[in-house]
């Protein structure tokens, strides 16, 4: 079960971007870099994150290894730099397998998996492994089953639709978390 109280102890666990980066090989690096590079914020996009009020916690199960979370992960520090009200903590799915047995997606252990929380840690949204624009990529590609390696480049295309997908999950759970009767009630709002 995904308890408040579980994920607040697995968001404390976890590292912030740079910090999760800085564990990893100088080879899997260069394609969160590469990404991270690539991926920006628009500045409709930039607004709208800077215009959340509500705190939200994320919590992702990833691996600095993996080909998706290469693909996909570098555009969460952009999301979380955007907002005072984002805060986002990486963990390895390896290292904490607890949290990964608890959410399997079509019964594996995938990455990443996005977790995003309100300010009590209560889930509002749970995405992943990959965003819809990236499965139709991925389906054009007919890639198969096996996992891009984390630096293959990315179609600018597919990045920013990627990203797009990301500030979507993002503007829901703020939306979510903006109408919780809970929330509303304790900020008069």
């Amino acid at each position: 079960m995904l308890t408040p109280s579980y994920l607040r102890q697995k968001f404390d666990a976890g590292l912030p971007y740079e910090d999760y980066l800085s564990k990893s090989s100088p080879g899997h690096r260069r394609g969160w870099d590469a990404l991270h590079a690539q991926a920006a914020l628009s500045e409709a996009q930039a607004e709208l994150i800077g215009s959340f009020t509500r705190e939200l916690n994320v919590l992702v199960s990833s691996g600095v290894w993996c080909g998706d979370c290469a693909q996909q992960m570098p555009v969460l520090d952009h999301i979380e730099r955007a907002s005072s009200k984002i805060t986002c903590r990486f963990l390895d799915r390896d290292e904490h397998g607890d949290l990964a047995e608890r959410v399997m997606l079509c019964g594996g252990l995938r990455v990443p998996v996005v977790l995003i929380l309100n300010e009590d840690f209560d889930l509002l949204n749970f995405a992943g492994d990959r965003t819809l624009s990236r499965y139709r990529a991925l389906a054009e590609r007919q890639l198969g089953p096996s996992c891009m390696l984390p630096g293959a480049p990315v179609p600018d295309d597919e990045a920013r639709a990627t990203l797009q997908d990301w500030i979507d999950e993002f503007e829901r759970a703020q939306l979510m978390a903006r109408l919780s009767t809970k929330l509303r009630q304790r900020y008069r709002d």
